[in-house]
């Protein structure tokens, strides 16, 4: 490794020790090695601390950093201030790459000048793994083919819900000045659908993206790390991650984005109304009162009066949108 390596790898570790193990020794048996890793422990409460310190003293091109539980975009934002790599990468910690990921992608960062690489990816379940691509043939996109190729398509890519990019952080590269440029003003608070604020603003104001046809990064797919509280801290959340979107993206440079956005919304709200109001239904009175303050907020108001009801997957979701878009709240009780 060199003295300011070629790429930092990031990776926020809360309480990982089941996986750590293996995420840190599959990047340690990368065949490219012009590279550091930035660990930052969030605050964990079972052995990955120690794990954390004792992969660093034994290894010089692994830091440890350690912080008070502060969330995932917390850590990343630490890891990358610590961090002296010309590209980003994130790994999450109950993940694992292939040997030969970094060295495929640092070579494409290095022959073409991309801002971004991009690699498919391997989602392991329980019982099977399934391979994750992308619908855009492989390779070098200038600014001109992104626009004519990738951007019209990239975040709902026509049937609901397929993104065209996945928004995931950890199976790109980022050159470092435009990671920053996002990573730094996201809020803390939005705790689940945080990478698309990073990816689809950069992917944005990238020059060129190469994008690789191997899959090189294991997506450990675990039912834990899915169960977030479901309250009306995740509304809120939805709000901030909706305005931020609308800070970050500038739809008028790129009028096909603004549609893909709304469809968006409205999976992202979809996901979030039901488990939310079914544990308000149990919880509190104010069903009625927060159901029609919620489908008065103006992202979701727009959103849903946009999107054809026909366009969105399962009988339940179009029933739910049509109880938002017209803010039925018994009907919506009903359903659920």
């Amino acid at each position: 490794m060199s003295v300011n390596p070629f790429l930092s790898i990031v990776i926020p570790v809360y309480n990982a020790e089941s996986y750590l193990p293996c995420c840190l020794d599959s990047i340690l048996a990368q065949q490219f090695t012009d590279y550091e890793v930035i660990l930052v422990d969030d605050g964990s409460t079972d052995r990955s601390p120690a794990i954390c310190d004792a992969y660093a003293a034994g290894h010089s091109q692994i830091h440890c950093l350690h912080q008070a539980n502060n969330g995932h975009t917390a850590a990343r934002q630490k890891g990358v201030r610590a961090s002296l790599g010309t590209y980003i990468a994130f790994v999450d910690s109950d993940d694992w790459v292939a040997p030969e990921m970094y060295d495929r992608m640092c070579t494409a960062a290095r022959d073409t000048g991309a801002d971004i690489v991009h690699c498919n990816y391997i989602s392991v379940m329980p019982h099977k793994e399934k391979i994750c691509g992308i619908p855009f043939p492989s390779g070098f996109y200038d600014k001109k083919r992104l626009m004519e190729t990738v951007y019209p398509n990239m975040i709902y890519f026509g049937t609901f819900f397929v993104f065209g990019i996945a928004p995931n952080l950890w199976n790109k590269l980022f050159r470092r000045d435009l990671l920053e440029k996002y990573l730094f003003r996201l809020p803390n608070s939005i705790i689940v659908g945080e990478d698309g604020l990073i990816t689809y603003p950069c992917m944005l104001e990238a020059s060129s993206v190469y994008f690789c046809d191997e899959a090189f990064y294991y997506y450990r797919s675990n039912p834990r790390s899915l169960c977030h509280q479901m309250n009306t801290k995740r509304l809120s959340e939805n709000h901030t991650m909706f305005e931020t979107y609308e800070q970050f993206i500038d739809s008028a440079a790129f009028p096909s984005i603004q549609k893909q956005l709304q469809y968006f919304f409205v999976y992202q709200s979809l996901l979030t109304f039901a488990p939310v109001f079914k544990t308000i239904r149990r919880k509190s009175g104010n069903f009625r009162q927060l159901f029609l303050a919620e489908c008065r907020n103006p992202y979701i108001m727009d959103a849903f009066r946009a999107v054809p009801v026909r366009d969105i997957a399962g009988l339940h979701n179009r029933l739910y949108a049509l109880c938002i878009r017209h803010r039925l709240p018994f009907l919506f009780r009903l359903l659920l």
